[in-house]
């Protein structure tokens, strides 16, 4: 009974964290576009290299995801746009993410994708994603173990960049995550 009750109060608390959409349909494009930017600037601040790759793809997706790990297993949510670098089109999507194996916490990141082709961005938008595998790239905060690319290319022609709330690119799992796009928004 009590791993219940606090599997239910992670949930709760889960849900209560992050980005929380609310108000009208413009309020809520404000509210995940406003996230995106600051995103970007947090990224940008920290890797000014970043920019230049960014600016130079077909275009990028910024999301936030919040989410839990409870004994055997976990999950993420969260909301998200992509930006067509060419046209400048947003596409706002939602994201879910299953984490299995065991473990107990809470997550609040932001994911940053670069898609260095529009076929790739095409895909993602229009075809949603999912992520079967697992994928990894690790840094610190610190300037001397950053290392060279922080990026995780995780599909042909997408890299994708980790922030947690420190601000630190760490261990990046993303297996079992879907991405499709956001009805109620576009």
């Amino acid at each position: 009974m009590n791993k219940l009750l606090a599997g239910l109060s992670l949930a709760l608390f889960i849900t209560g964290c992050g980005l929380q959409l609310d108000g009208s349909v413009s309020k809520q494009r404000s509210q995940v576009n406003s996230m995106a930017a600051e995103t970007l600037n947090e990224l940008y601040n920290q890797h000014p290299a970043i920019r230049k790759e960014a600016q130079k793809a077909a275009g990028y997706g910024v999301f936030d995801a919040t989410g839990g790990k409870f004994l055997w297993g976990g999950l993420d949510h969260g909301n998200g746009v992509v930006v067509n670098n060419r046209t400048k089109q947003h596409t706002f999507m939602k994201m879910f993410e299953l984490q299995p194996g065991l473990g107990f916490g809470y997550t609040n990141f932001r994911l940053v994708f670069v898609f260095d082709t529009k076929e790739a961005m095409d895909s993602f938008v229009n075809s949603g994603w999912q992520f079967g595998g697992r994928a990894n790239a690790a840094a610190a905060n610190k300037k001397d173990s950053v290392g060279g690319d922080l990026g995780a290319n995780v599909a042909p022609g997408i890299t994708l960049y980790q922030l947690t709330k420190e601000g630190a690119m760490v261990g990046l799992s993303i297996t079992g995550a879907k991405y499709w796009r956001n009805d109620d928004l576009n």
